[in-house]
């Protein structure tokens, strides 16, 4: 049985002084025949957080980044997708961050499934990014991120949803 959960979430493009993106190597525990994928760090918010609060929260949580400065939302996406036996219906607010340091991750405070999916963290210039070629969460981050590494923050923030049939 899958269960379904709607809920708000805050993700992050933390970028260092080099202009690197941090970015997380996960997997499904659940579904290891789903591959893995890098993504940025993220989650739900609390009742009551703000989502510029919540992206902080998540990045001590999932990352132990104290020193960040957290930004405005610069995309908004709509996803659906399966892990761990749930269907997330996230409405997700993508902030930008920025850290004077580029420190390692250190992890502060994850979930049993955080901490089973998370194999891996490592800072990502684009061009190994691209080279890479890699699975990203989110989908349509390597359209996106050139403009903000650029300096290009829109002034309100940018639906970046996957197409119906990318979810997941």
């Amino acid at each position: 049985m899958v269960w379904s959960l709607r809920r708000p979430a805050a993700r992050v493009v933390l970028l260092d002084q080099a202009n690197r993106v941090f970015l997380m190597h996960g997997s499904d525990p659940m579904r290891p025949e789903k591959g893995t994928w890098w993504e940025i760090p993220g989650g739900g918010i609390e009742p009551g957080e703000t989502s510029q609060e919540a992206a902080a929260r998540e990045l001590y949580e999932e990352c132990g980044f104290r020193d960040v400065k957290v930004g405005p939302c610069i995309w908004t996406q709509y996803v659906e997708f399966d892990f761990a036996m749930y269907h997330f219906k996230s409405d997700e607010r993508i902030h930008i961050a920025l850290t004077s340091e580029s420190s390692e991750w250190n992890p502060q405070g994850l979930e049993a499934l955080e901490a089973a999916a998370f194999e891996d963290a490592q800072w990502w210039s684009i061009d190994d990014l691209v080279a890479a070629q890699v699975q990203t969460l989110p989908n349509r981050l390597l359209e996106f991120l050139p403009d903000i590494i650029a300096g290009n923050i829109p002034a309100e923030p940018i639906d970046i949803s996957p197409a119906q049939d990318d979810n997941g």
